[in-house]
């Protein structure tokens, strides 16, 4: 998995022990902080920060040197810097494993932008559910503290900036920073209409700068080794590396850091070994339940955030999971819509009730009473959803949706007009059927049908009742002589 790749913010991951500030400290740790308070004014360091390109890694992929612009230059009695760490993307694990495996790079970076932004205090929001990263990070926490590096007149300059941690408990709404910031101030996690955005007016009412972790991970690179070597990596518009979570069909799972502009490709095959088994592709999800699934005539778009959004999907945080023909793409589509009602924080009319339709038709769809008319309606409502939604996981809760329509009609065409789910995965369109000719009549199947949806006498064909069946597939795992098929 080694080759193509290239390890900014996970440089140190997995190479140095993360509970040692010294080990940190011999790979260039801190090294960049000192650089900043002694050689470099905060104007000189946004302006580098601007100058490499690095755009937000969250999601968004605002340019990260202009948000500690616009609010370093908001007048105010205290300022705040904040690490967003609520990584709640289904099948995404780039920030925690940062956080686990080299929490003094983010801390690091929160103290230059607390320099730069003219901000005392740093706030660390973390789900309660990553026992790992929290413990790690209050040692790095304690260590730089006591080195000097966090708390007051750090390294001699007059610059203090200390750090604290916030928990979170779970909710994929408070990824979004307005939602993020109530929910630190112990108000329900709701997001709130921007401008105000909290550059002007965050947390308690004060400028804050928000940025994920992977963001502040590559901060103390880029001031080591210069923007001109930063915006060199990536391609015109998006500079530097992604760190992705690869994770589905494919051989080689996990992590992975590659340059913006390295294909899908690239990627799928020569990163992730291709697809388990030899299966051939069929899609791929970027972008998690906000993304969308692109097919195999997307394989050679080069990856940065305007080509994932012109090919109708998002980089997202960096959520990649790859599918192959044993994936129904309708049920995709409504395994990331489950997620999204779940999660949505019910503030908005279009996000709460739209979504919740919206989920209704798939249901209806996956369950073989779809009509024609039910596909323009979930291209319209997702149109809609998408226009009025108050934030970011309403206005891209419809992008699964609107890709699988774009991309793969003809299973949405199949499961309306022939009643038929091709990958045999929506229970309501399955039909389990025994071949005459291969059934010996052993009974097997009728005596572990949980129904009692199998009749036929002994060395007799069988025959599977289609009103009875709960298609559990207890018939079929039992057969001895391929004798049950599912048509």
């Amino acid at each position: 998995m080694a080759k193509k790749q290239l390890r900014i913010a996970l440089r140190n991951c997995g190479v140095i022990d993360p509970e040692r500030i010294e080990e940190y400290i011999e790979r260039d740790g801190y090294q960049a902080l000192g650089k900043v308070l002694t050689e470099l004014s905060p104007e000189a360091t946004i302006e580098i920060i601007k100058k490499s390109g690095l755009r937000g890694r969250g999601g968004g992929g605002f340019s990260t040197g202009l948000k500690w612009e616009i609010t370093r230059k908001v007048q105010a009695d205290q300022k705040y810097v904040v690490c967003n760490a609520d990584e709640g993307d289904p099948g995404a694990f780039m920030d925690r494993s940062v956080l686990e495996g080299d929490p003094h790079s983010v801390l690091e970076a929160m103290a230059i932008n607390g320099y730069c932004t003219g901000a005392s205090k740093g706030l660390v929001y973390i789900r309660a559910e990553y026992p790992l990263a929290i413990e790690r990070l209050k040692i790095a926490m304690k260590q730089a503290r006591e080195w000097g590096f966090l708390g007051e007149d750090i390294l001699g300059t007059g610059f203090s900036f200390d750090v604290e941690i916030r928990y979170g408990a779970g909710a994929f709404v408070c990824g979004e920073e307005t939602a993020l910031i109530h929910s630190m101030e112990g108000l329900r996690g709701e997001p709130t209409v921007k401008p105000p955005f909290p550059s002007e007016s965050g947390y308690l009412g004060k400028p804050t700068n928000v940025n994920n972790v992977e963001t502040y991970a590559n901060i103390p690179v880029i001031i080591n080794k210069g923007w001109e070597w930063f915006a060199g990596i990536g391609t015109e518009k998006s500079k530097g590396t992604k760190v992705f979570a690869l994770a589905g069909k494919i051989n080689n799972v996990g992590l992975i850091e590659v340059p913006m502009g390295t294909t899908l490709r690239e990627v799928i095959y020569d990163i992730g070994g291709g697809l388990q088994d030899g299966a051939a592709f069929k899609a791929v999800q970027t972008g998690g339940p906000s993304g969308g699934c692109l097919m195999e005539k997307h394989l050679d778009v080069p990856i940065d955030y305007d080509n994932l959004i012109a090919a109708g999907s998002m980089m997202g945080s960096g959520g990649m999971i790859v599918m192959d023909d044993s994936n129904c793409m309708v049920s995709i589509a409504k395994f990331y819509l489950d997620f999204t009602v779940e999660e949505s924080c019910g503030k908005c009319s279009p996000c709460r009730i739209g979504n919740k339709r919206l989920n209704e038709l798939l249901d209806k769809i996956t369950k073989g009473n779809g009509t024609m008319e039910d596909l323009d309606k979930l291209r319209n409502l997702s149109t809609v959803i998408k226009e009025t939604s108050l934030c970011g996981l309403g206005q891209s809760s419809p992008n699964p949706v609107l890709s699988t329509l774009e991309n793969f009609y003809d299973e949405y065409y199949e499961h309306v007009t022939a009643k038929k789910c091709r990958s045999n995965v929506c229970k309501s369109l399955m039909m389990y059927i025994i071949d005459a000719e291969k059934c010996i009549g052993c009974t097997l199947c009728a005596r572990n049908c949980p129904v009692n949806a199998i009749t036929g006498e002994r060395k007799q064909a069988h025959y599977i009742d289609p009103e009875k069946c709960i298609k559990c597939g207890a018939c079929m795992e039992k057969c001895k002589f391929s004798a049950i098929f599912i048509n």
